[in-house]
């Protein structure tokens, strides 16, 4: 698998989904991928984040880490999103980002990505599926093949059994409840061998 290219993009405020996305990344080079991590760019305003400690504490530890483009897009085989919810929805930021990929999608450059989408909030139903499968939406608009873990392991149980993706809540102090990264790197595994059978015809 090691000609999978594994492009694993997030958006974490205060770091949950960066922890995410950091156990996807090791697992998708623990399964052969060569990957990339990367993260989308902030378009809060300055005094917004200054406002949360925490939120300020993830912005600066994480100056230093690529940011997504539509090129790593066209890079990638396989892409991971992980993104926290915003009243059931994706972020404003990610949005953002998904709206840059037309020219990519109008080329035909997104079919057939392998893709699969995990998210977080703060309380056990406050939207992390519909989050989960919003990115899905735009996915099926792109013609990429969705790699959802399904009930594929066993570990998925512990993490709360969520289908569609690996979702955690958070609670105030910034802790994930569950525990979820078994079923983090299982799902990247999961993923990269999807987009391995898929190059490998």
């Amino acid at each position: 698998m090691s000609n999978v290219k594994l492009a694993v993009i997030y958006y974490s405020s205060t770091g949950t989904n960066h922890q995410l996305a950091t156990w996807a990344k090791e697992a998708g080079e623990a399964a052969g991928a060569e990957v990339r991590l990367a993260k989308i760019k902030e378009t809060a305003p300055a005094e917004a984040i200054a406002s949360n400690p925490l939120w300020q504490k993830h912005t600066d530890a994480t100056r230093d880490v690529e940011e997504a483009t539509v090129d790593l897009l066209d890079w990638a085989d396989a892409i991971i999103f992980s993104v926290p919810t915003r009243y059931g929805h994706v972020p404003g930021q990610f949005q953002q980002f998904l709206d840059t990929t037309g020219g990519l999608w109008g080329q035909g450059k997104l079919v057939d990505k392998v893709v699969s989408a995990m998210s977080s909030a703060q309380n056990p139903h406050g939207g992390q599926e519909t989050t989960v499968l919003a990115v899905y939406a735009t996915m099926f608009h792109w013609g990429a093949i969705v790699a959802a873990p399904g009930y594929s392991d066993p570990v998925l149980f512990a993490a709360g059994g969520n289908p569609y993706g690996t979702t955690v809540t958070v609670d105030q102090e910034g802790k994930m409840v569950e525990s979820v990264e078994p079923a983090v790197r299982h799902q990247a595994k999961r993923t990269v061998e999807v987009a391995s059978r898929l190059k490998q015809g």
